[in-house]
């Protein structure tokens, strides 16, 4: 990712923040549509989901100015998902998802421009994440 998409995701998530609850409702709807597979592994309250999904969005978009403080909370995050029993697969459906949410969301702002940067941001984190994950450590 470079400085120009960075600022990107951060500033359209500025406009995400005041529908947070929407958007966490239209995510795990598109989640749940494009991959009804997936559904089992959320067995709590879906809006509590939602409240940590976009709390922890937040903390993963103000961090992308600095990645090295904010890796190892990512790599713990990929961690803790096969715990939930999440493969690395699944990601895909995640982006997918994601995307879809935030062009709901911001309709026409999300540009062809902020969409690459999402994109940018979100293949960087689900490879932090998949390599912490699934890595075999010697």
């Amino acid at each position: 990712m470079n400085p120009d998409q960075i600022k990107l995701v951060q500033e359209s998530f500025k406009k995400v923040v005041p529908i947070a609850s929407e958007a966490a409702e239209l995510f795990y709807g598109r989640l749940f549509t494009i991959s009804p597979d997936l559904k089992p592994l959320f067995t709590g309250d879906i809006k509590v989901q939602g409240t940590k999904l976009m709390k922890m969005l937040s903390v993963v978009v103000s961090g992308l100015s600095n990645l090295d403080t904010l890796l190892p909370t990512v790599k713990a995050l990929g961690k803790r998902h096969v715990d939930y029993g999440v493969t690395a697969d699944m990601y895909g459906a995640v982006g997918e998802s994601l995307l879809w949410t935030l062009e709901q969301g911001l309709s026409e702002a999300f540009t062809p421009d902020v969409k690459e940067a999402w994109t940018a941001a979100y293949l960087t984190l689900q490879t932090v994440m998949c390599d912490a994950a699934y890595s075999e450590s010697i």
